[in-house]
């Protein structure tokens, strides 16, 4: 198939072509999904945008309040090897690092990531569970969506057709805060995970559980919040994990795949729940 090729150097120059060209456009920033979708016939458009040359995009930056900003067109490796990142939150790079193969990560963009919405990808469930948010640009002006609320279905976000992801910010991680991202491979490290779990908790004082995010992937159509089993662990110390992580099941909604069925899934889920909550028991 043909298609015309645009490489813009300013965001506005690609939100002008993307007003233009409208559905007909297909925005490509580390291409590792879209390369694919070409060569199954799964994608025909006629224009494809790259954001790769907008410098405005790209960067990993701390911000004033402590938090964090990675730009849209930073490449997972680029995370996982940044000491700014790792400073922030060691979980988090845990979680760029589990991307597939060093090839992978050298090539994929953090944004990409995010608008392909692949339920089963590594970095949703700890960006979500961290309180992370998307910045997105158009024509219109920009909002901010929370990582959480973006995929809303299977490779299907919340974006609109002339929306461009511009930045992802984290906020600071309060005082007492333990996070961790763990997942299991079915066979090699390139896979896509059966389950991966997320998890981000804030211990008061006293030991009791002040704040709980737990966030799970590849065990429905978008990344899976926990909230019963957050629910049961608020207030409470660690030796609740253990009981709270049983109810993980009645969260998820795995499908049957080459990965496992979906009871193996839930079992998978609650296993892996139970091992990140014992890890940050630890």
């Amino acid at each position: 198939m043909t298609f015309d090729y645009h490489e813009p150097r300013e965001l506005d120059a690609a939100l002008d072509l993307l007003a233009r060209h409208g559905d007909d456009a297909h925005l490509i920033a580390g291409g590792t999904a879209t390369v694919l979708l070409l060569r199954q016939g799964l994608l025909r458009p006629g224009h494809i945008i790259s954001l790769r040359k907008i410098d405005a995009l790209g960067g990993i930056t701390r911000t004033g309040d402590g938090g964090l900003r990675i730009g849209a067109i930073a490449t997972h490796r680029s995370v996982e090897r940044s000491p700014v990142a790792r400073a922030y939150s060691s979980a988090l790079i845990d979680a760029f690092a589990s991307v597939a193969t060093v090839r992978i990560r050298n090539q994929a963009t953090v944004g990409g990531n995010l608008a392909h919405a692949d339920p089963a990808q590594d970095p949703p469930p700890m960006l979500a569970a961290l309180g992370a948010t998307v910045t997105a640009r158009s024509s219109r002006g920009e909002r901010r969506i929370p990582v959480a609320d973006l995929a809303v279905d299977h490779f299907t976000t919340s974006l609109a057709g002339d929306e461009i992801i511009t930045e992802v910010t984290l906020p600071t991680v309060p005082a007492g805060t333990r996070a961790t991202y763990l997942k299991f491979l079915p066979r090699t490290a390139d896979d896509y995970a059966t389950v991966s779990v997320a998890a981000s908790v804030r211990f008061a004082a006293d030991g009791t559980i002040a704040a709980v995010s737990i966030v799970l992937g590849a065990v429905g159509p978008t990344p899976m919040r926990a909230r019963r089993v957050e629910e049961a662990l608020r207030g409470r110390t660690r030796a609740a994990f253990r009981d709270a992580a049983a109810l993980v099941g009645g969260e998820i909604d795995p499908s049957d795949d080459a990965r496992g069925s979906s009871a193996y899934k839930r079992q998978m889920a609650r296993v892996w729940t139970e091992r990140v909550l014992a890890q940050l028991a630890r």
